[in-house]
């Protein structure tokens, strides 16, 4: 990394500076060459992080214009509808992947900073692939995903997902799955543990989706887990479903939700609904 050869050429250029010259003693020397080293670090560290972070605004600003926009005309439609539902729906659709596809290219703006911090390339990596993921452009997303960075749940729920959905072999799956369970906090796996079970109950290995749930409820319950241990606790397999965790189940794309049908009422006999 740039930051980190930039100040150990510093810090050990003082050092020895002050060492050759007879201006300080080897320990003076040493300790000063230290303290240059730290102080240029964190002096680059401040002015990146400002800088990127002045990107990041930026980024964010993009999508919650955009999404506004989007919701305006939601609105708009839905107080006044004109034309065809299912076209309009298309369109809007259409405009969300446009707003993700500007989010994508805007990331170019973090490149230049990418060998100045460690890791920052992969969290770079990670943003796109989130991106790519919801576009559904997941030979994109397959190709990122070795090079991303693992420290919530969304971005590991996501990389289980799509070794399920390229049918690689179960233990692979479950030992990617111990791992980032490892690795996440108490409390924030709740996702992890849903998807792990579900994948199990699809390949009809109902005694391991129990003992995950098991698992899943004593680091951290939600209620969707509960209900769900609760379903196979009495055989009730078919009622099996993580729709309760919302938008965080229905992202990863392995479902899509339910439509609600509204049943029609029709008027009793003297003209009100029973």
């Amino acid at each position: 990394m740039f930051t980190t050869i930039l100040s150990l050429i510093l810090g050990v250029g003082t050092a020895v500076s002050l060492k050759y010259t007879d201006v300080s003693s080897s320990f003076w020397s040493i300790f000063l060459g230290i303290l240059v080293f730290v102080g240029v670090t964190v002096c680059i560290n401040l002015i990146l992080r400002k800088k990127i972070s002045q990107i990041m605004y930026g980024l964010q600003m993009m999508l919650t214009e955009g999404q506004k926009t989007i919701q305006n005309r939601v609105n708009q439609f839905q107080s006044r509808p004109n034309g065809d539902p299912k076209r309009f729906m298309a369109e809007m659709e259409k405009k969300q992947h446009e707003l993700i596809k500007s989010a994508i290219d805007y990331t170019k703006n973090f490149e230049k900073f990418r060998n100045w911090t460690p890791l920052f390339g992969k969290q770079i990596n990670t943003t796109r692939m989130q991106f790519y993921y919801q576009l559904q452009d997941f030979a994109m997303v397959d190709k990122l995903l070795p090079k991303c960075l693992y420290m919530e749940q969304m971005t590991c729920a996501m990389r289980i997902a799509r070794m399920y959905k390229n049918e690689a072999p179960l233990s692979e799956i479950e030992k990617q799955f111990k791992k980032f369970t490892i690795r996440l906090r108490r409390g924030k796996s709740y996702l992890l543990y849903s998807l792990m079970a579900w994948i199990f109950v699809q390949k009809e290995m109902l005694d391991k989706a129990h003992i995950i749930l098991v698992e899943g409820c004593k680091v951290g319950s939600h209620d969707t887990m509960k209900k769900n241990l609760e379903r196979l606790a009495n055989n009730r397999i078919r009622e099996f479903s993580n729709a309760g965790l919302g938008d965080e189940w229905f992202a990863l794309f392995l479902e899509a939700p339910k439509m609600q049908i509204k049943r029609q009422q029709h008027p009793g006999k003297f003209g009100k609904p029973f």
